[in-house]
């Protein structure tokens, strides 16, 4: 084979040529990729595009509207029984809403439900749940968009229904007056193992509350409005947020917390609670802000006060998705 400059000049043109030619080829490639992607961002927010704030929200006043929210789902573990059940007060109690202000609604500015009603909070959801879908993605939030975007319609109103969600209500999530308990298995055997425990720390705390009222109460008890009786909590997690100093009365308790898996432990709607009422108390009829969870209740005691341990778990319909775009739309504070 023969060598000469000429040769050498060809094969390095070919060479070159070749390479120009590869790059055009991946060049296009991506292009074409790209193309493709954006044209499915486009149709995915097309699909799930929300209608202008104009006309798209038609809550309900609040005024006069009778006291509501969801079904709240309660786990009644009584020393070792435990099974998972819907309560709720009916909208029809007989009880003038005179007789309600204070205790069906309460009146504390620390309130999530109480704090931001109305068309204010639509407007804060709907931008939340914008803000959600540009961080991350439209998949999967069909049923929080149209709960977002139907809220008028689920919010407290004159309807017959039983369900009235004072916050938030997720549509076609199912509801039933019991839940079994393999819903939430492994979070109700583990209350369950952690009775023990649960009482000993509950008996330290409530040691120094017993025979006190109002604001005579020891630090970290809250003395809530009740039409008759006396209504205590001792809270761990409120309304999403930590209570720092109690959970270190509690440790033990927060542990345990820390081990549910469907625990609401980012969101508002998440509480977990030592719960205290004394005998003949009597708690208005309500709902609760939202159907997304069920409240589970862990009997602590057997004779006096009705003393329970009330943690907030994920109804076990929501999934995944849902969960995570509702942690951060009403995440507290926000």
């Amino acid at each position: 084979m023969e060598w000469s400059l000429e040769r050498m000049r060809e094969w390095v043109a070919g060479g070159m040529q070749s390479v120009r030619e590869c790059e055009s080829s991946a060049l296009g490639t991506a292009l074409c990729l790209a193309l493709l992607f954006i044209w499915y961002c486009y149709r995915v927010g097309c699909e799930h595009a929300a209608p202008s704030l104009r006309g798209g929200f038609s809550p309900e006043p609040r005024g006069g509207a009778v006291p509501g929210g969801v079904l709240a789902s309660d786990l009644s573990a009584h020393r070792g029984s435990s099974k998972l059940r819907q309560v709720g007060g009916g909208g029809g109690s007989g009880v003038g809403e005179e007789e309600l202000n204070g205790f069906a609604f309460c009146q504390s500015p620390e309130c999530f439900r109480c704090s931001k009603p109305g068309e204010g909070l639509n407007q804060r959801l709907y931008h939340s749940l914008q803000e959600y879908a540009k961080r991350y993605t439209w998949a999967g939030m069909g049923r929080v968009h149209k709960g977002v975007r139907e809220q008028g319609r689920y919010l407290l109103c004159s309807r017959p229904s039983i369900q009235k969600p004072e916050v938030f209500f997720l549509p076609d999530l199912p509801s039933a007056p019991f839940f079994s308990r393999e819903a939430q298995k492994h979070d109700v055997e583990l209350l369950e193992r952690s009775f023990p425990a649960l009482l000993a720390e509950f008996e330290s705390v409530y040691r120094l509350s017993s025979g006190r009222t109002g604001s005579s109460l020891p630090m970290g008890w809250k003395a809530n409005s009740t039409p008759r009786g006396q209504w205590w909590t001792f809270y761990l997690v409120n309304q999403g947020t930590p209570m720092v100093l109690n959970a270190r009365r509690c440790p033990r308790t927060w542990r345990v917390l820390g081990q549910l898996r469907t625990f609401i432990a980012n969101n508002v709607f998440g509480n977990a609670c030592f719960s205290v009422l004394s005998p003949g108390t009597t708690i208005t009829e309500h709902y609760g802000p939202t159907n997304v969870r069920l409240r589970c209740h862990l009997g602590s005691a057997e004779d006096g006060p009705r003393v329970v341990f009330m943690v907030d778990l994920w109804h076990p319909n929501v999934a995944a998705a849902e969960r995570q775009a509702l942690d951060y739309i009403f995440t507290p504070g926000r």
